[in-house]
């Protein structure tokens, strides 16, 4: 009789899965010391220390925020909290909406439409703003094309009209992680509820919807979060938020234990909403394992349905994306017919490259180390300082810039003072007001999207090549230039592409970290909007849109090799 091993009851299975170097190689590990491990988790502390300023700010500072909790922070709190409550139930309607659309129903387009939709997701909301702003002035879209100056509707310059904004742009975040939902759902759900008497759209309303509302409540949850996040639409409509309290009190006031410390409470009120959404949700999570057929075989729709049923997508996708688009084609055609291109705009390219490939090396690099390290060497402490490190991606890169000032200021003090102390010579700063210190911060920002694309990477490879490797006399840093970093070159790829985008992309650091002559083409445009310059701010935005659109593609390719499931994990 064979004998087998058995999980005591109640507890945990035991782990036979293979560990790296197992036998006598993770004797040796455990043994020797953990240098990859430290080094890794020397860079996460690195990425993540500067984020400990924020609570610090209030220590021996109670003065500054006393002032502005009495003046500055009533409106703007408030304003953040619509924004959230608006962009959290826009993006459900809208998002949710057309998941449940595209997967329950056929209708003319339906494949186009299917992928098409997620296009907004290049179209920045600042940029969005501008055009906005170009076509219609102060006046609502709606009021201008349909209902004159008969009707008074708010116009684009208010909390409304930020929340329509962001809306169009952010709405993909739920259609993406609804649709992965609604497709992993068995159509015997649907047929059961129809035995019970209930229509395809009840059992559709009753049964689909509910299963899918964990996935629903995270893609919300990741737009409220941008919107917290975003600078440029609310600066441009000139909503005084959060962000833009943080602006004015960094370079109205000069004030930045007040700066850091509005920070603190954006942070808090993003961990607050969070935590909101975590406790609403609670423990529910529903998974259903597909087999071959099992899929939901959407309707058809006929008639008046099925134009209606088209229609609304495409009039939503040709707002918000491809007549912007247009007019950004159309505006830069004008400009560079006239010759009026701003010289400034092929240095600010320059500039935004540099930044892009910079981050995107040193983020690849440090991400790299730190996902080997707790391989090499897995370590609970490591993990969660690994995993800790990542919470930059959830922070305003505002926060991010005002919290990444203090540490640099006082690096660049020390390293000033040792070299007229030690070299009798005086040097310039390195850090402050330079393209260093916007690589440090946007590396605080975007380490994350690195991070994730690593890890997932290396989550494919086998084990048994450490063991292989080890046993042949390879020590951990041969193992990792010659085994896996080959194997790794499609995530690494893909991580070096996501965040050299986000980089071209990012405003709020940017505006507040530049150095003098360092622009970007976010803050061209940024400052071409400013001044209502729409022939210097069209060519660059449009340059922005280009560029964003290449992790779309990359996503739309996921779709289609892994499913939207695959697709849904890398939002």
């Amino acid at each position: 009789m064979a004998l087998t091993r058995t999980a005591p009851e109640g507890g945990a299975a035991p782990d036979t899965a293979p560990d790296p170097g197992s036998g006598s190689g993770s004797r040796r590990r455990r043994r020797g010391p953990p240098g990859w491990a430290l080094v890794g988790a020397l860079v996460a502390l690195v990425v993540v220390g500067p984020l400990l300023a924020l609570p610090a700010s209030f220590v021996g500072e109670g003065a500054a925020f006393d002032e502005i909790a009495r003046t500055l922070l009533p409106d703007a709190l408030r304003t953040s909290i619509l924004l959230a409550l608006g962009v959290g139930a826009g993006t459900l309607v809208v998002g949710g909406g057309l998941a449940l659309l595209v997967s329950f129903w056929d209708f003319p387009g339906r494949k186009v439409l299917d992928w098409a939709l997620i296009l907004p997701m290049a179209m920045p909301g600042y940029v969005l703003a501008f055009v906005v702003l170009g076509q219609y002035g102060l006046a609502s879209p709606l009021q201008s094309n349909l209902f004159g100056d008969g009707l008074r509707i708010p116009g684009v310059r208010s909390p409304v009209g930020a929340i329509a904004i962001l809306v169009g742009v952010l709405y993909p975040y739920v259609y993406v992680l609804g649709r992965s939902a609604f497709l992993g759902q068995s159509r015997q759900s649907l047929e059961a509820a129809r035995c019970l008497g209930r229509t395809y759209g009840q059992a559709v309303r009753q049964v689909a919807l509910p299963l899918a509302r964990p996935a629903l409540a995270a893609g919300v949850a990741l737009a409220v979060m941008e919107a917290l996040a975003d600078f440029g639409t609310v600066n441009l409509l000139g909503v005084q938020a959060l962000t833009s309290a943080i602006y004015r009190v960094w370079y109205g006031a000069f004030d930045q234990a007040a700066a850091l410390q509005l920070a603190t409470v954006l942070v808090g009120l993003a961990l607050t909403l969070v935590t909101i959404e975590r406790l609403l949700r609670g423990r529910a999570r529903y998974q259903q394992n597909l087999s071959r057929g099992d899929a939901v075989a959407p309707r058809r729709l006929h008639g008046w349905r099925a134009v209606l049923a088209a229609a609304l997508p495409t009039a939503l996708l040709l707002v918000v994306f491809v007549v912007p688009v247009v007019q950004l084609v159309a505006w830069s055609v004008e400009t560079v017919a006239e010759g009026t291109v701003a010289p400034s705009l092929w240095r600010a390219a320059r500039t935004t490259l540099l930044l892009g490939v910079a981050t995107a090396a040193v983020a690849v690099v440090t991400a790299t180390i730190v996902v080997y390290g707790q391989r090499s060497t897995p370590s609970r402490p490591g993990r969660v300082l690994a995993r800790v490190a990542t919470v930059g991606y959830s922070v305003p890169g505002t926060v991010v810039a005002v919290a990444v000032f203090v540490p640099l200021v006082w690096i660049d003090r020390r390293v000033v003072d040792l070299s007229a102390s030690w070299l009798d010579r005086d040097i310039e700063l390195l850090f402050t007001g330079t393209l260093l210190g916007l690589i440090v911060a946007y590396l605080v920002r975007f380490h994350a999207l690195a991070y994730f694309s690593v890890e997932s990477r290396m989550g494919r490879i086998s084990p048994s090549l450490d063991d292989a490797a080890r046993a042949l006399g390879a020590d951990r840093t041969r193992v990792l230039t010659e085994v896996h970093l080959p194997l790794l070159r499609t995530g690494i790829v893909t991580a070096a592409l996501l965040v050299g985008v986000e980089v071209m992309k990012e405003l709020p650091a940017t505006a507040l970290l530049r150095p003098l002559g360092g622009d970007t083409l976010a803050i061209t445009v940024w400052e071409a909007t400013k001044d209502s310059r729409l022939d210097t701010a069209a060519l660059p935005a449009l340059l922005i849109v280009g560029v964003s659109l290449v992790p779309v593609i990359l996503l739309v390719r996921l779709m289609r090799s892994e499913g939207w499931t695959g697709a849904a994990d890398r939002i």
